[in-house]
């Protein structure tokens, strides 16, 4: 596990109303009952690599922090740094490292949120989320019901040839599911026409995914086709891909989008998730935010927006 250094900008004239979260991540807050949050990187590109894509997203955990050092703290949680699980060689080893670290910090009562990294970090948090929350024996008593929400300008259902990469996670989830007989919910929104292909959108069909396309984005539309997945779900997943976002706002990335969908709605749609576990019986106890890829970014575009989402779904989960 490498350890990043969380350094900032310090304002002692204002004392703990001027906290910020380099000054605040890692401190022990037990006495205060907060619930917590950990930060999980995966510092790993293999799987662009191998979906032929523009490497350079494994330094993506750490340009995420230090967009993240400086924000101010405003909320009543306590943040955690569990590190980056770093990868070598092997994809499959360091997604299965990733997944018990995300398992790890569920049964500790985290909300936790991933840091990439490449979409390969999907599959890591899907493999997490389902040893945290299925029995170990795979015996069908108590077994949790997962949905995915994927704001992605692509589905990432492609079919391994024969090896994962960043463009296949949510078909090794739909393998994995009819593995062992659990059904598939997977939502996408913001998908593009240009980036798909007619084998994607037909496996989609066939997989009952549902999805928006970018240009129909809009929260009343998301309520529209995730209602009855937040129905039938116990548990709940939310991937966030930076190449839905326009160019202009996410440049730091393998596939940038020359069209994209609108922070706002990301932002709404959250809320309105957050929300939602109010009124029907699921949890959402996890997050991640994939395809950071610094080398390409802007005056920091890419990773302060990745900050805000970071931000911004904590706020609307512990709000």
């Amino acid at each position: 596990m490498s350890k990043f250094i969380w350094r900032g900008r310090t304002d002692e004239e204002d004392g703990n109303q001027g906290l910020r979260w380099h000054q605040v991540m890692n401190s022990s807050n037990s006495e205060l009952n907060f619930p917590s949050c950990h930060l999980l990187g995966l510092a790993c590109d293999l799987g662009v690599k191998e979906n032929k894509g523009r490497i350079g997203a494994k330094i993506g955990p750490s340009a995420i922090r230090s967009a993240l050092a400086n924000l101010p703290y405003q909320y009543n949680v306590t943040l955690h740094d569990r590190g980056d699980i770093t990868a070598q060689s092997n994809l499959a080893n360091c997604q299965q490292e990733y997944a018990q670290e995300v398992t790890n910090a569920l049964q500790q009562n985290a909300f936790v949120i991933g840091l990439g990294g490449g979409h390969e970090i999907a599959w890591g948090s899907y493999l997490g989320l389902h040893q945290a929350f299925n029995l170990a024996d795979g015996t069908k008593a108590n077994r949790k019901r997962i949905g995915i929400i994927n704001f992605d300008a692509h589905f990432d259902l492609r079919k391994p040839s024969p090896n994962a990469s960043s463009g296949t996670p949510f078909r090794q989830i739909f393998q994995h599911c009819a593995d062992h007989s659990l059904a598939f919910r997977y939502a996408c929104l913001g998908v593009s026409r240009m980036a798909n292909t007619r084998a994607l959108f037909e496996f989609a069909q066939q997989s009952n995914t549902q999805f928006l396309l970018d240009e129909d984005c809009s929260l009343e539309r998301a309520q529209s086709i995730l209602l009855p997945i937040l129905r039938e779900i116990d548990v709940l997943y939310v991937t966030i891909c930076l190449d839905a976002f326009p160019s202009a706002l996410a440049p730091g990335v393998s596939a940038p989008s020359s069209l994209g969908i609108d922070i706002k709605f990301v932002l709404k749609t959250l809320r309105w998730l957050a929300f939602q576990q109010t009124t029907l019986s699921y949890q959402w106890p996890i997050m991640d935010i994939a395809e950071l890829n610094p080398k390409y970014d802007i005056d920091q575009r890419t990773a302060r927006l990745a900050a805000r989402l970071v931000f911004e779904g904590i706020d609307a989960k512990f709000s």
